[in-house]
This record gives C-alpha cells, sequence and structure tokens, in this order.
C-alpha cells in the first residue's frame, strides 16, 4: 500500500509535475479543447445574432418611418435589399457555424436575432401583400447553397439556420406591436382605413395564438402584449368613429396624444411617431 502512494504521481499548482502520457489526464485535455471549441463558436453566434437584431430593428425603423407615404414601394425595395444583406452577411456564417451541429443545442445563442428577423420580415411582407409570412418563406430563405468542402466531390452542398416552429410563433408575436403602431402612424398620413384592417388582422392573430395555449412564460407575455396592441388599435379606431368626421386629418394624430384618459386609455405617446 505505502509503494502504490509513493509511486503516486504529484500534481502541483502549476501542473508541472503532470504526467502527459497518462490516459485520464490526455482524457480531460480533450474535453477541454472540445469545451473551448463550443464556448467559441457560441460566442460566434451570440455576436451574429447581437448584428442581427440591430440590423433587423434598422429595417423595421425604415419601413415604419416611410409607410403610407408616396415613395412607400421604393423603400420597401430598400428594405427587402437590407433584409437580403442580413441573409447574406450574418446567417450564411451562422449557418456555416451550425452545419454538422445539432442547432437545438446552440438555440438560445442566436434565438433573439432570429426572432426580430422573422419579425422584419413578417412586417415586410404584410405592407407589401398584406399577407402572413409562412414558416416554410422564412426557412426557405435560411437556406444557402455553397460549394462542397470535399475535394473528392465537386458538387454543392445545402447548408441552412434551422428555424424552429417555437422561434417562428414568437417572431410573429412581436410583430404585433409594430402593426400597432403602424395603424396609429398611418392616420398622420391621412388613411384612415389601416387602423381597421389592422384591427380585423390583430384580431385573427390574436385568435390563432389562443388557440396555441399556454405553452410557454414568454408565449403568455408576448400574447398579453398582443392583447394590449389590439385594445390600442380599437381605441384609435373606436376615436376616428367618434371624432373624425369633425377634426382635419392631418390633426387627429394630436388628438390621439392628447385625449382624454377615458377616451383613449390604452395608448401610450411612445405608440406615435412624430
Amino acid at each position: 500500500m505505502e509503494d502504490c502512494l509513493r509511486k503516486k504521481p504529484k500534481i502541483g499548482k502549476t501542473g508541472e509535475d503532470v504526467d502527459e502520457n497518462n490516459y485520464i489526464i490526455q482524457q480531460f485535455q480533450e474535453y477541454q479543447k472540445e469545451l473551448d471549441f463550443r464556448h467559441d463558436k457560441h460566442e460566434r453566434l451570440v455576436k451574429l445574432s447581437r448584428d442581427v437584431t440591430i440590423e433587423s430593428k434598422r429595417v423595421i425603423f425604415l419601413m415604419q418611418r416611410n409607410s403610407g407615404s408616396d415613395k412607400n414601394n421604393e423603400k420597401l425595395e430598400q428594405a427587402w435589399k437590407k433584409i437580403r444583406d442580413i441573409q447574406q452577411q450574418k446567417f450564411l456564417p451562422m449557418a456555416k457555424e451550425l452545419h454538422g451541429e445539432d442547432p437545438y443545442q446552440f438555440l438560445r445563442a442566436y434565438s433573439a436575432g432570429l426572432q426580430e428577423y422573422i419579425e422584419a420580415v413578417a412586417f415586410y411582407h404584410y405592407l407589401k401583400s398584406k399577407t402572413l409570412v409562412s414558416l416554410d418563406q422564412v426557412q426557405a430563405d435560411l437556406n444557402f447553397i455553397v460549394p462542397s468542402s470535399d475535394t473528392e466531390n465537386s458538387q454543392e452542398k445545402t447548408i441552412s439556420v434551422h428555424v424552429p416552429p417555437s422561434e417562428y410563433i414568437l417572431g410573429l408575436a412581436d410583430l404585433t406591436g409594430e402593426l400597432m403602431r403602424f395603424a396609429i402612424n398611418s392616420v398622420g398620413s391621412g388613411d384612415l382605413d389601416t387602423p381597421n384592417n389592422v384591427s380585423a388582422y390583430l384580431r385573427n392573430m390574436l385568435g390563432g395564438f389562443e388557440s396555441v395555449g399556454q405553452v410557454s412564460r414568454e408565449m403568455n407575455r408576448k400574447v398579453s402584449t398582443l392583447r394590449q396592441s389590439l385594445r390600442k388599435v380599437e381605441a384609435a379606431c373606436y376615436t376616428l368613429q367618434i371624432r373624425g368626421s369633425e377634426i382635419p386629418k392631418e390633426m387627429l394624430k394630436d388628438v390621439f396624444r392628447s385625449a382624454p384618459v377615458g377616451e383613449m386609455s390604452y395608448l401610450d405617446e411612445r405608440d406615435i411617431d412624430d
């Protein structure tokens, strides 16, 4: 027993006495390399996701500021070009990072950016054709054809950023806030039909979300926000119906901002752009 204890290698604080040829030590060194590799990949995905979030917000802002203007179609084309840039410059590197990996293992790293991107794309499709972008459309835009790295096989291969249905639904839930702002801002440009159209659209979306049920805390929070957005749009429609004929169109936005608490209690000044 004493001989075994004497032969046991000593491990100092600096690791100088570690036996590099020891099988256990070698295994832990391999684990260290694997963990470092995955941590680095996770950080790169987080950075790409942060960039996607920033660029998607800029696209949404571009569409919001120019909605209802005479150059709306031109601005929508610019927005779509920016969306395509996000796909090529941010999601393509992300797809390369995720190729051959379990996407759900790194989903939390890029979830925020993916949801913001889905919100921007869904808002674009609504402004463009008044339709709701489908999961298949979102996924198709995030599939990329790249040259194969196999030297023996010169054919191309397809890589993609996987879009889980849960992330698609959460991204659509964020769209409702932008639709509410779009409805309120459209009044300032003299468009009095958009609030009613958006109100009907939001009611349909709310019915769809309520049919899904309480699947997660995040979903419950976003459905609650959806209800608030719908109430704000309905309050705007009510004001337009009651007082719209009395007030010039260009002054209606000021009416929303200065409305009594009992009349427009759901409308926040932050929802109205100057």
